[in-house]
């Protein structure tokens, strides 16, 4: 992707088919020092479960857990799916599906590697928020790699807290963890 100056860009809701490729097509890998770990000890009639924040020996860059495929298939099910643009570039985008107990569970959010730290992510979930309150959602959840130490601080960041895990979520067999907010 090029570099672009961003003084001025939009959120919006995707317009089509070409927009969604051009989502697919950002770079979502990030580089990390850090990583959450996880521990599980089992004793008499309890298990505990624990995550730490662990600095690793080097940064490792790390890839988005969907490929390109895996999410535009699963963008066909989204009820909101907004991104940042200027023009017709698109900076970076969230989706977000309404699950059975009207939760907004956020699945994807992404900038650009390029374009980070430029408020576009806090600019896609304020709005995402917005759209959560205006359909009476209760609650949104945001999902991401323990290795993703940034979308774990950024979700921190942004009022949200750990509430669960999966230890085999993504195809890649990578533990996913749940941040949750209420609306």
């Amino acid at each position: 992707m090029k570099s672009y100056t961003v003084n001025q860009f939009i959120v919006r809701e995707v317009r089509g088919e070409n927009e969604l490729l051009a989502c697919s097509r950002l770079d979502h890998s990030f580089e990390t020092g850090f990583v959450w770990q996880m521990d599980v000890r089992q004793e008499a009639e309890e298990t505990l479960v624990r995550f730490r924040t662990v600095r690793l020996p080097r940064t490792i860059r790390s890839s988005y857990p969907r490929t390109p495929e895996t999410l535009l298939a699963a963008w066909q099910k989204r009820d909101c799916f907004l991104v940042a643009a200027v023009d017709d570039v698109i900076l970076g985008y969230i989706n977000m599906r309404i699950d059975a107990t009207q939760r907004g569970w956020v699945a994807d959010l992404a900038v650009g590697a390029s374009l980070r730290r430029r408020r576009i992510g806090s600019a896609l979930l304020e709005q995402a928020t917005r759209w959560a309150a205006l359909h009476h959602l209760r609650t949104m959840t945001i999902e991401t790699q323990t290795k993703n130490f940034p979308g774990i601080s950024f979700a921190l960041a942004k009022g949200f807290t750990f509430c669960g895990y999966n230890d085999h979520y993504y195809a890649n067999q990578d533990i996913a963890l749940f941040f949750n907010k209420r609306l």
